[in-house]
């Protein structure tokens, strides 16, 4: 299970990669050929899909590689112990929201499945709506991994879930 992981890590690591140098290409060539006079209106529409998908998959990995915005000026000066207590809390609540977003992003994507995305014909808008639940999906795992990591070292202080051949 643990190789199956590390796989999946680097699959979304080389993905979100992928797509963000992709993105950047697409955003440059509609600017270069908008300003020759030739523009190519489906490359925003797509970039944005790109960019959604970015943003879930980014978060994840974010997540695992202990990347998220904190502030813990006043957590600093806590124990060990319950530092975390707190970390802890703080990834249950973040568990309980992503179930919200997985729920409601797998109703979205189904309510809208026969909608097309930016008038684009035969591209569901279900495709961009999916990298909701998705990402969360994603994310729920790496949360629970660490609160498991957590709670079986507690000597420790916790170290960052990683995959092998992560670098950020």
């Amino acid at each position: 299970m643990k190789k199956a992981y590390e796989v999946l890590c680097k699959c979304e690591g080389f993905i979100v990669k992928t797509f963000l140098v992709f993105m950047l290409g697409l955003v440059f060539l509609a600017a270069a050929t908008r300003y020759a006079g030739y523009p190519i209106n489906w490359s925003v529409d797509v970039s944005v899909c790109i960019f959604a998908w970015c943003t879930f998959l980014g978060g994840d990995v974010a997540m695992r590689n202990k990347k998220l915005m904190k502030v813990d000026m006043l957590i600093g000066m806590l124990s060990a112990r319950n530092k975390k207590r707190i970390e802890i809390l703080t990834l249950l609540i973040i568990m309980v929201f992503l179930a919200a977003m997985i729920g409601f992003g797998l109703w979205l994507s189904y309510t809208t499945r026969f909608r097309s995305f930016q008038g684009i014909p035969g591209f569901s808008y279900t495709w961009v709506t999916l990298s909701v639940p998705v990402g969360s999906i994603l994310m729920m795992i790496t949360a629970a991994l660490q609160i498991r990591e957590i709670l079986e070292d507690p000597g420790k202080g916790s170290a960052p879930e990683r995959c092998e051949g992560d670098v950020y």
